[in-house]
C-alpha cells in the first residue's frame, strides 16, 4: 500500500509593509557601501522611500540599488542628500580631472568622445557613443569618483537603422538571459526605442531585461513599462 501523500505549496504572501521594511533595513545592513543609521527607510504599499543624508553619490546610489534588490518592493523614492565629510571636499577641476581619468581607463567607454563639466561637484556627461550600454558604463564610473555630489547624464546614443530580425533578435537574448523569465515580457520596437511590457516577479529581473535589450544594436533607448508582481507563476 503507497502511503506517500503530496502536498501542494501555498503561494508565498507579500510582506506587509512593515516586514518589507525590515527586510529593506536588512538589505542595508548587508551592503558595504552604506551606512544603514544615515538612511531612514518608510514603506506604504511596497513602495519605498528613503531619505536621510549619505557621505557620497555611490552610497546615494547604492542604497537605491540595494532596495532594489529586496524581492516584494514595487519602486523607490529616493529622497537621499548627499552631503562629503570635509576629508572627502575636492574642488571641481580635482573632480574634472579624476573623471576624466576614471573614463580613460575604462575600457569599455570610448572616453575621446565624451565632454565632462564640473560645477559644486555636480557632474555634467555630454557626447555621443554607439551602444547605450557605454553611456551606463560612463555614468557608473564616475559614480566612484571622490566628490562627485550628483551626475547629469546627457550622452546620446548613436542612430542606426533598424534590421528586420531585431526584434527576433531581442526575444532570443531575453529567453537565454538566465536572469529573466522571458515568458511573461512582450517587446515593441518603435524606432530605435524599444518598449518592454509585461510582468516580473522583481526589480532586479526587470532592469535585467533592460540591460539584455539595451545591448542590442540599434536601440538608442529602452522604454521599460514591465510592472512588478511577486506573486506570479
Amino acid at each position: 500500500m503507497d502511503t506517500t501523500s503530496t502536498r501542494t505549496m501555498a503561494p508565498a504572501l507579500a510582506p506587509t509593509d512593515v516586514e518589507l521594511q525590515q527586510q529593506v533595513l536588512d538589505e542595508l545592513a548587508w551592503d558595504g557601501h552604506v551606512l544603514p543609521s544615515e538612511i531612514g527607510v518608510a514603506v506604504h504599499d511596497g513602495i519605498v522611500t528613503l531619505s536621510g543624508s549619505v557621505s557620497s553619490y555611490l552610497a546615494r546610489m547604492a542604497a537605491q540599488e540595494a532596495t532594489h534588490r529586496v524581492r516584494s518592493v514595487r519602486a523607490v523614492v529616493n529622497e537621499l542628500t548627499v552631503r562629503l565629510p570635509a576629508f572627502a571636499e575636492r574642488t571641481d577641476e580635482d573632480i574634472a580631472r579624476a573623471t576624466l581619468s576614471a573614463l580613460a581607463w575604462d575600457a569599455a567607454i570610448p572616453a575621446d568622445l565624451l565632454e565632462v563639466s564640473v560645477s559644486d561637484g555636480w557632474v555634467t556627461l555630454k557626447g555621443e557613443v554607439e551602444r547605450y550600454l557605454q553611456r551606463d558604463a560612463a555614468e557608473r564610473v564616475v559614480r566612484r569618483v571622490a566628490g562627485v555630489r550628483g551626475i547629469t547624464n546627457r550622452i546620446g546614443v548613436t542612430s542606426h537603422p533598424v534590421t528586420a530580425d531585431l526584434h527576433r533578435q531581442i526575444e532570443r537574448a531575453l529567453m537565454r538571459s538566465a536572469e529573466v523569465d522571458a515568458e511573461h515580457i512582450r517587446v515593441e520596437i518603435e524606432g530605435g526605442v524599444a518598449v518592454l511590457k509585461g510582468t516580473v516577479r522583481s526589480h532586479l529581473e526587470r532592469r535585467a531585461a533592460e540591460r539584455t535589450v539595451l545591448g542590442a544594436p540599434g536601440i538608442t533607448a529602452v522604454e521599460n513599462r514591465i510592472v512588478i508582481d511577486p506573486r506570479i507563476d
